[in-house]
């Protein structure tokens, strides 16, 4: 704590002076300090602010006065977050801000995912809002590591119950900024997708040799919000390689799952990342499992993981589906890109003699994704199950060729 950090204050200023205010003095006396950023449109501050309303309309690449000409909240809503996010991060860059929290209703937050969403992972995040943890927002605007703290009775002027929650989410800010350890990049990054050992394990395996190897290894949980963080940090270059093992949330895009967005399985071909893709859990859709059951989904099979999670099997046809539409997406990659697709199943629970084994299932899938993987793509059919340790066996064999041939970088 010998080091002073600097925290960016987010927010309208011409509407939440004073809460704006209580939060940067709750850090400052935290021993703190404070970059103040106002993005209101029509009012003014109290006080000057470090960054103005005219410095963010400009970084934007408008004005104040084109905000207010439009006359539309929202497209004057839009100028300011463009330039707030490109603000944030100029100040990031320089070294002025080691973290940011950021102020609002519906209108704030909106803002302040691209605000979170323009700074990189390691980066202390914390979003106050009236609207936190809602479905409003989308997955694919929600940035890896942000935190998110409900602004309970802070829909208008200070009270003591939202400075219950204003305070708490200073002094989390400013000791996330003195506690992070960001990410040392000291080692190349391997990317991977999974769920937990129940039903999917290569990772068990595959990570210490891989680690072996002299790679980082980060395995990330493919149910909404992991599948978010790993498209966030490809679309940044982050990683290496990917081991993309379990691109359900593909299949959950397609029929109403959990979703990770549409552009889930497309960031590190994008950007030239090499990929190593296996259909993992392909043929179950995650559903909320304390909601009703959605009518296309009655009368098939299904897992109640736990009380928040229910998976839905698929049918032969829509997994037929899905194999195209993973072929569809791999084939926009500009790096290699391998498929690894076991014939014996490709879930715990897809063994032969588990409960959702479905064997024509199974078998019209591996026929559609090897009639559509596309030409550019090197598909390696294995007579294995997922799980088998064939599977990672061939897994680290290609790997190791890759990297003898350079396009796995060690360094």
């Amino acid at each position: 704590m010998t080091e002073t950090k600097t925290i960016l204050v987010v927010g309208t200023y011409d509407t939440k002076d004073d809460e704006l205010r209580y939060l940067s003095d709750v850090i400052r006396n935290q021993g703190g300090a404070v970059l103040s950023m106002d993005v209101s449109v029509l009012g003014d501050p109290s006080h000057p602010t470090d960054v103005s309303k005219h410095d963010v309309a400009e970084a934007g690449e408008s004005s104040i006065q084109e905000a207010i000409d439009s006359g539309d909240e929202n497209v004057a809503m839009q100028i300011m977050a463009r330039g707030a996010a490109a603000k944030a991060l100029e100040l990031y860059r320089v070294g002025r801000i080691d973290g940011v929290i950021v102020l609002g209703g519906t209108m704030g937050t909106d803002l302040a995912l691209d605000v979170c969403g323009a700074l990189p992972l390691g980066v202390p995040k914390y979003v106050v809002s009236t609207v936190s943890f809602s479905p409003l927002m989308p997955p694919e605007r929600i940035a890896a590591d942000v935190q998110m703290i409900l602004w309970a009775g802070g829909l208008y002027g200070l009270n003591s119950i939202c400075k219950a929650s204003l305070s708490q989410a200073a002094g989390a800010v400013l000791g996330a900024a003195r506690a992070v350890e960001p990410p040392k990049r000291d080692r190349p990054l391997i990317g991977m997708t999974s769920f937990g050992k129940t039903v999917l394990r290569y990772m068990v395996t595959l990570k210490p040799a891989l680690e072996a190897r002299g790679f980082e290894v980060a395995v990330f949980h493919a149910t909404g919000m992991g599948g978010r963080a790993f498209e966030c940090l490809a679309a940044e270059g982050a990683f290496a390689a990917v081991m993309d093992f379990a691109p359900q949330e593909v299949a959950n895009h397609l029929f109403g799952g959990l979703s990770a967005g549409e552009d889930r399985l497309t960031n590190a071909g994008r950007n030239a990342i090499p990929q190593m893709v296996a259909p993992g859990c392909y043929d179950l859709v995650d559903i909320v499992g304390w909601q009703p059951m959605p009518a296309h989904f009655a009368d098939r099979p299904v897992h109640a993981h736990n009380r928040l999670l229910t998976s839905a099997v698929l049918t032969a046809e829509e997994r037929r589906q899905v194999a195209r539409a993973v072929s569809q997406k791999l084939a926009e990659a500009q790096a290699p890109v391998a498929v690894f697709l076991p014939l014996q199943g490709c879930n715990e629970w897809d063994r032969e003699g588990a409960d959702l084994r479905d064997a024509e299932g199974l078998a019209a899938f591996c026929e559609e994704m090897e009639a559509s993987c596309p030409e550019t793509a090197d598909l390696h059919k294995l007579d294995a199950h997922i799980n088998d340790d064939a599977f990672c066996d061939a897994v680290l064999a290609l790997f190791d060729e890759w990297c003898a041939k350079g396009i796995v970088k060690k360094s």
